[in-house]
């Protein structure tokens, strides 16, 4: 017990029994398979490393497999959890919706051509069953040959893309679907990111749920960006060729879907061969999906597209920007297309633009004159040719409305006007000599003087010291009055040089003061919108006759334009021609040759020309008489051709008992105050020299016999402009700078 432990054996070795008949009943050995190891093995139990190197590679392999599952699962996980963050910062989808598409305003002439397109798209929208069936399909053929096909989002297409990306093959075809594309240029900015293109994806599903294939594709082609400001295929078609969409040829078309691949440098006014290369794969596209035929296309690639003339530098966009600063104060906000009705004539406005560009082409340099602007309106006021630059491509600036410059000696109807509304006839003499105010010397444009001259003869030849003398005659402040009264808006400086046009004024302004003289003496308002309706038909606008009533007494009209018939026949712009029309017309020069300006009528157009240089520098003599007299006529001839002619508002008002024109004039006035001249009826008063007074050279003349408005002594200067005459134009109250003292024609 306490003797020493017996020694265990290494290995236990249980028996086991088997059943009977197994082994033998009295068989008590182990099982092979139960001994324990370390134990004597046979050699043919050596194979079993091999089958666990078989069970290790299957267990890499599945390794593998799991680990793909796993990381299938996580990246599916991880691209739901982006499109869930990327849909969430986009509005809620039952608060969704297409925006609605910027207002076009299509801008038409008074016979209803097209102008311009104004607003965003720079066209309006069409519906797609009035386009050539040619015309989708070919966007279709080269952006997206599984469109009808897809959901919007087009698996095969874009792994097509990719694969052409990866062997570095140019494709004619994107990765994004038309319905993405749509997508993008709706709602999203054109940014290349993955945040973008998840959104993008995920509103073209929208976009297809939402919309039918043909609704896309109408929205599509009204809204994507063609290159050169636009936007939308009937605006493309338009700037391009010239035509509605409805009406593009399958060349034209095909060129139209090339450009969607790089709208700014396929433009074909700027890059005409590349869009027509590109316009071959479209066509040849077409033809291999059976959009066309094999006829269809070879005639196609024959006659590629052509590109007409770019309106968009002519002159014609000067109305166009005039009509968009008229149409807010006509309409007001829009939010649908419209289709406004102006009344410009197109040949009119072709022919001004001509007449202007290419005289000042062949003579500006010669003259030193860079700018010009004409205005012609109908004795109505209403506009019909507008040029308000050389070049509107180099600047938009529009001179006949926006420049105000000195009027010279243009001015000086509205003080001849002021002095016949004083009792002053056409055959009144006055006396031509040199003359002093408070140290202003003006003198005549030859420094020639003629002594005593009548009214019409100093009107014709631009007398200026005969103008002075009336402008102080009748006072500066009559002087202005007049002028607002006719039509003009600018401030005037109611001083002596205003005789001669040393305050500013537009060129629109001028011609529609002389409007009065053409149409027998109302005052008109410069229009040009003659209507206003929506695409749809509806009226928003009609103008009715509307002007300032009757501004000048039909006598002073018929005396006036007696007077400025001279001018064209005997005075200063004898070099006008217009055969077989009686025209009158004023000249005008500013002090150093800044400005020339010639302004002339006849009973059925009023036209202005001015030419100068932006800078208010002097041009090398360019005057009132030749330049603008030439571009005058030129553009005055074309716009009467076919036109029956008509008279111009002319009257008797002479009478036996009229003054004699002849009569022996008395000394001249002196105007440097030694003398104190007696205040005309109706004057402001005010001593000798002083701006403001009304003077009156000896005593007045006799009234003729029967004048409407005598009434006694008071009426010495009768007849007396109606009392429905008002000076019913505003008058600005900023101040310009003081009145260059002028020396003009």
């Amino acid at each position: 017990m306490f003797g020493r432990r017996a020694k265990k054996p290494r290995n236990r070795i249980e028996p086991r029994l088997a059943w009977r008949g197994e082994s033998g009943l009295d068989d008590l050995r182990a099982d092979p398979a139960d001994r324990p190891p370390g134990g004597r093995r046979s050699k043919k139990a050596a194979p079993r490393p091999a089958v666990r190197a078989g069970r290790r590679r299957r267990s890499w392999l599945g390794r593998i497999v799991y680990w793909g599952g796993v990381l299938s699962i996580w990246g599916l996980v991880s691209v739901v959890a982006l499109v869930i963050f990327y849909a969430s910062q986009l509005p809620p989808i039952d608060q969704l919706a297409v925006p609605r598409r910027p207002p076009n305003i299509a801008i038409l002439s008074d016979d209803g051509s097209l102008i311009a397109n104004r607003g965003d798209t720079g066209g309006p929208a069409v519906r797609l069953i009035d386009l050539p069936p040619y015309l989708p399909k070919a966007f279709v053929a080269i952006e997206d040959r599984r469109f009808y096909d897809h959901v919007g989002i087009d698996p095969l297409g874009v792994s097509r893309a990719l694969m052409r990306d990866l062997v570095g093959r140019s494709g004619i075809e994107g990765g994004s679907t038309l319905t993405q594309q749509l997508a993008k240029n709706l709602f999203l900015t054109q940014e290349r990111t993955l945040s973008r293109k998840i959104q993008e994806a995920i509103l073209a599903l929208w976009l297809e749920r939402r919309y039918s294939k043909d609704q896309i594709l109408e929205l599509y082609l009204n809204r994507v960006y063609f290159g050169s400001g636009a936007y939308g295929v009937e605006a493309a078609a338009q700037k391009y060729f010239g035509k509605s969409a409805r009406f593009v040829t399958l060349p034209e078309a095909a060129l139209l879907a090339g450009l969607m691949k790089s709208p700014s440098r396929l433009a074909p006014n700027r890059n005409l061969k590349g869009a027509n290369e590109r316009a071959a794969e479209v066509i040849t596209a077409m033809a291999e999906q059976g959009h066309i035929t094999e006829a269809m296309a070879k005639s196609a690639l024959a006659n590629p597209a052509q590109v007409v003339h770019d309106k968009s530098a002519g002159s014609i966009n000067y109305v166009a920007d005039y009509v968009m600063d008229a149409l807010d104060d006509t309409v007001g906000a829009i939010d649908e297309d419209i289709v406004v009705t102006t009344t410009i004539n197109l040949k009119m406005q072709g022919e001004a633009e001509q007449a202007l560009t290419e005289e000042l082409n062949a003579k500006g340099a010669k003259f030193g004159v860079e700018q010009g602007a004409l205005v012609a309106v109908d004795p109505s006021g209403a506009v019909k040719a507008m040029v308000g630059g050389r070049n509107y491509a180099e600047s938009q600036f529009n001179r006949a409305v926006a420049a105000k410059r000195q009027p010279g000696s243009s001015f000086k109807p509205f003080v001849y006007l002021a002095a016949l509304e004083k009792g002053l006839t056409p055959d009144t003499v006055r006396e031509d000599a040199p003359i002093s105010v408070k140290g202003w010397n003006p003198e005549n444009y030859s420094r020639e003087y003629f002594g005593p001259v009548t009214l019409t003869k100093a009107l014709a030849l631009s007398l200026n010291t005969v103008a002075v003398r009336l402008g102080l005659e009748v006072g500066p402040k009559a002087v202005v009055a007049v002028a607002h009264r006719l039509g003009i808006a600018s401030d005037l400086d109611p001083v002596p040089s205003i005789a001669l046009g040393s305050s500013e004024v537009t060129p629109l302004e001028m011609v529609c003061a002389y409007a009065a003289f053409a149409n027998g003496g109302v005052g008109v308002q410069p229009h040009v919108i003659a209507r206003v309706r929506t695409a749809n038909g509806k009226q928003l606008y009609a103008r009715r006759n509307a002007s300032f009533g009757r501004v000048i007494d039909p006598q002073y009209v018929a005396m006036m334009n007696q007077m400025m018939q001279e001018t064209l026949l005997t005075g200063t712009a004898r070099k006008a021609e217009l055969p077989g029309w009686q025209a009158a017309g004023k000249t005008g020069t500013s002090q150093d040759w800044r400005d020339a300006w010639f302004l002339g009528y006849t009973s059925y157009l009023v036209a202005g020309v001015w030419l100068g240089n932006d800078d208010s520098s002097p041009t090398k003599k360019v005057s009132g008489g030749n330049l603008p007299v030439e571009i005058w006529s030129r553009f005055m001839k074309a716009a009467h051709e076919g036109v029956p002619v008509a008279g111009l508002p002319l009257g008797a008002w002479r009478n036996a008992d009229a003054p004699n024109p002849d009569a022996p004039l008395l000394p001249p006035l002196d105007l440097t105050g030694a003398q104190a001249p007696t205040p005309l009826p109706g004057g402001r008063g005010g001593g000798a020299g002083q701006p403001g007074a009304a003077f009156q050279v000896g005593a007045p003349p006799s009234p003729p016999s029967g004048a409407r408005g005598a009434t006694g002594p008071a009426a010495d200067f009768a007849p007396v402009p109606p009392a429905s005459i008002p000076n019913v134009l505003p008058v600005s109250r900023e101040k310009g700078p003081p009145g260059k003292l002028l020396g003009t024609l």
